[in-house]
């Protein structure tokens, strides 16, 4: 009998592209690290009388973590000019990412989805004249919703 299952994927083989709604890439590729894909459901607990081995659950309120995108700094701005904008007071450009993770041959397997995403956090590099690492920087996302698009 054999395993038909696949094998597990590595989770250093991916890529992030984060666009306008209607637009191309306005950002991606290059980023060296990505936390936070996941969402909790919180359930709802129903009481009611007579039932005293345990309450009901029902489907509750559904909340995403903050994603965290980090890459090399880069002499490109346009996660922090992305920031600015929101943060400034300015209209809130909500855009979407999709990070596809891809298997040993390069090829897509799975793609998540994350919709309407706005910064929250941007974090420059640390600069320090004795170190000889790559400077590092971070982008939060919040979002409005975790798709597996395949």
């Amino acid at each position: 009998m054999s395993d038909a299952s696949p094998a597990p994927l590595h989770v250093f083989r991916f890529h992030i592209s984060i666009k306008r709604d209607g637009t191309g890439e306005v950002c991606g590729g290059a980023f060296a690290e990505c936390t936070g894909l996941e969402a909790t459901m919180e359930p709802k607990v129903i009481k009611s009388g007579g039932a005293n081995y345990g309450a009901t659950q029902r489907p509750g309120q559904v909340t995403f973590a903050t994603v965290v995108l980090k890459r090399g700094i880069s002499q490109s701005h346009d996660l922090f000019d992305w920031f600015q904008k929101v943060a400034g007071g300015g209209y809130a450009y909500r855009r979407s990412a999709q990070i596809a993770v891809q298997n040993a041959a390069g090829e897509t397997v799975i793609t998540w989805e994350l919709a309407r995403c706005m910064p929250v956090k941007f974090k420059a590099a640390d600069l320090n004249a004795k170190g000889t690492e790559i400077g590092i920087e971070e982008l939060h996302l919040a979002h409005e919703g975790l798709f597996l698009a395949n």
